[in-house]
């Protein structure tokens, strides 16, 4: 479904990506790993088109989207819930929700409001509440929530349980779980490794830019490579 192949992204004069190959296949999950500064974020804003690569193509079910903006991206039936959230404060929750509604690519809406809100009940709760009223976990559900409006076929989620408490978090993970077990695609990004992998089929590990391992989640969970690259 989606397919990297040789990418090379640059902020400037610094070269971060280096020749990154990677595949999501339909219905399944990865899992991408890697210290701080290792690429991960540069390597999903390239995708989503924030940031256009040097070098290499980005394919997604067969069509060319090298650098095609965010908003096309989205449109092409990719959900994309961003570190730092980028909830809209001035809205409520039903707005955030709501906005973001619309079928998928395939004309189906199997994600809407009421399964949403069935999915995360606190967000219920609130509804009427404005996006800078809510905690940050709430904040990152609402996140996951409006991406899940859009009825996408691969869904990305960069540090989603990043600075929440140890409750949340494994709401979280629960949430996360639950969404693979639908048969939407994810793409996940998170510290946490041994969480990562068992919510994951394949693992991609990033280490300065480029692909240093990959492979069936199952087999690579406790690899010594694996916990070296990482540091722990």
């Amino acid at each position: 479904m989606l397919q990297i192949e040789g990418l090379h992204t640059h902020y400037g004069a610094a070269h971060i990506l280096h020749g990154v190959t990677m595949l999501v296949e339909a219905g399944t999950s990865v899992g991408l790993l890697g210290r701080n500064g290792m690429g991960k974020t540069t390597l999903i804003r390239s995708l989503m088109g924030y940031v256009k690569p040097t070098e290499g193509r980005i394919q997604w079910n067969d069509r060319e989207v090298t650098g095609t903006p965010p908003e096309r991206m989205a449109r092409l039936g990719i959900g994309y819930v961003p570190e730092g959230r980028g909830v809209f404060p001035n809205l409520s929750v039903r707005e955030n929700l709501v906005m973001a509604a619309r079928p998928g690519v395939d004309g189906r809406r199997t994600w809407t409001l009421e399964r949403v809100l069935s999915t995360f009940p606190r967000l219920a709760e609130r509804l009427g509440h404005g996006g800078q009223q809510l905690s940050g976990g709430e904040q990152q559900m609402l996140s996951i929530g409006r991406a899940l409006m859009t009825n996408p076929q691969l869904l990305i989620l960069d540090e989603a349980t990043e600075g929440l408490a140890p409750l949340v978090v494994a709401e979280i993970w629960r949430v996360i779980g639950a969404i693979r077990a639908t048969g939407i695609a994810t793409l996940v990004v998170d510290r946490d490794h041994r969480k990562v992998s068992a919510n994951s089929d394949q693992l991609v590990m990033l280490q300065k830019g480029r692909v240093v391992l990959a492979g069936p989640s199952e087999s690579l969970r406790d690899s010594e490579r694996l916990t070296s690259f990482l540091g722990v």
